[in-house]
């Protein structure tokens, strides 16, 4: 289960992070960020975006430190197959290199928290990995490959880990035109809008078909043989009238539970990686339900397997 958008919106709804995190690991959370510059400093703060009146929490207060006790246990305890227990998906609102700068100067302080991997002059040559409770990923951008991978110093530790550029002209290509790329040692996952899956999106989805899950199943198929996790994204079932009140997106809305379990099911069953949502429990407890065979044991083949780019170390 991937919390989408795990964090306050204008100081409401500041549980997202301890509803995610009671739903169990593994999990992702997503944390959007965005360089806000006041009166005295500039910072990173964890929102959606403008408007931003500096007051919005920082990734460490709200995040890392969150999490310490969570990490802590997990280093103490030792490594039992089952890391990394939190994926933090970084959603950057806003590029500036000092704001990857600040966002990888925090990501210093908790190293020993985070997979990691070799960096090398050969960004074709996927380094295993190197596995600890918390892995990082970041987005597409160019500008976080240069400052998350080509700034860090030949034989230094990659913290985070981009996604591989997608070709969005026609979301319905056929998958290997979506994704034309195999994983790098930088770029490890793809990140898929619902409308790959289904023509138009949430808003227009119909009843769901064969021929739906077998689309479903050829994206993961052609992620998981270029060696990258796969995300989807956000997959959620409720009434229109309800949404404002849980401060979610319309364009995200199947309409109905029933229409959104549908999908996650189908997400499950195929082997996605990576399930945005922001119904946190309802998707997390479906996954248990269903087992993990499907999701969770694939992904644990792809750290182990030497020839992939997810390999451990």
């Amino acid at each position: 289960m991937d919390a989408h958008n795990c964090y306050p919106y204008g100081g409401k709804w500041a549980d997202r992070i301890e509803r995610a995190l009671k739903t169990g690991t593994p999990l992702a959370i997503e944390q959007d960020l965005f360089w806000y510059t006041g009166t005295h400093q500039s910072q990173s703060l964890v929102t959606h975006g403008k408007p931003i009146h500096g007051d919005e929490p920082n990734m460490r207060d709200y995040f890392f430190e969150r999490i310490r006790p969570l990490m802590e246990a997990a280093l103490k305890e030792g490594d039992h197959g089952d890391w990394p227990l939190v994926t933090l998906n970084l959603d950057f609102k806003s590029d500036e290199s000092a704001h990857h700068a600040a966002v990888w100067k925090l990501l210093k302080q908790y190293e020993p928290w985070i997979c990691s991997a070799e960096r090398t002059s050969d960004i074709h040559k996927v380094m295993p990995i190197t596995v600890r409770p918390l892995l990082v990923l970041t987005g597409e951008a160019d500008s976080q490959a240069r400052d998350f991978y080509d700034m860090v110093p030949l034989g230094e530790r990659l913290l985070a880990f981009g996604a591989v550029h997608m070709h969005r002209k026609n979301p319905m290509s056929p998958p290997e035109v979506l994704a034309a790329e195999p994983a790098s040692n930088y770029r490890r996952w793809w990140n898929n809008p619902w409308n790959v899956v289904e023509r138009g999106g949430q808003r227009n989805a119909g009843p769901w078909t064969t021929q739906d899950e077998t689309r479903l199943r050829q994206l993961v198929t052609r992620a998981h043989e270029l060696g990258l996790w796969i995300r989807v994204y956000t997959l959620d079932g409720l009434s229109d009238s309800d949404l404002a009140r849980n401060g979610w997106d319309k364009g995200y809305n199947f309409g109905s539970r029933e229409k959104a379990s549908v999908r996650w099911m189908a997400a499950i069953r195929a082997g996605v990686d990576f399930i945005a949502t922001d119904q946190y429990e309802d998707v997390a407890a479906l996954v248990r339900t269903l087992g993990s065979a499907g999701t969770f044991a694939s992904c644990r083949f792809r750290w182990q397997t030497s020839r992939n780019p997810c390999a451990r170390e």
